[in-house]
């Protein structure tokens, strides 16, 4: 099953990212203390480990996951363009999949190759809406499932 690897949030544009062990999701808030947690399509960003090891083999690369910016890693999923609309339950949590988290700039400049590496088949994760308010604590299992 898969589970929930790290949990991260930046309290600054461009800042430092800060992992912990848990944190509180609110539809209000995002990862709290996240600068960029307000209510819309892409309150929270979630990395699959997976496609993340891709991105980093393919420019022979070792990089901590915290270069892409994303406030959680997921493992043993592998997400597409056919999970928008689906629903991730993480613990208590339910996120909705609202698109791609397109790669930009900034990860040219964290390592040269990583922006077109994290391009193809949706390795630079996903976006997503908070659609309740939860605590989350790393090793919380994740099911993605349509809504109901």
């Amino acid at each position: 099953m898969p589970k929930l690897l790290a949990i991260a949030y930046k309290t600054v544009k461009r800042g430092p990212m800060n992992e912990v062990l848990c944190a509180n999701v609110t539809q209000l808030s995002g990862v709290e203390k996240d600068v960029f947690g307000r209510p819309g399509k892409r309150q929270v960003t979630v990395l699959s480990k997976i496609q993340w090891q891709q991105a980093c083999h393919s420019i022979e690369a070792d990089l901590p996951w915290t270069t892409r910016r994303a406030n959680l890693l997921v493992d043993d999923l592998v997400f597409s363009s056919a999970d928008v609309g689906k629903h991730l339950q993480i613990g208590e949590l339910r996120l909705e999949i609202t698109g791609e988290t397109d790669p930009c700039k900034k990860m040219e400049i964290a390592h040269v190759g990583l922006e077109a590496a994290l391009t193809p088949d949706w390795r630079g994760g996903v976006t997503c809406r908070v659609l309740n308010d939860a605590m989350i604590h790393l090793g919380d299992e994740i099911t993605l499932v349509n809504p109901s």
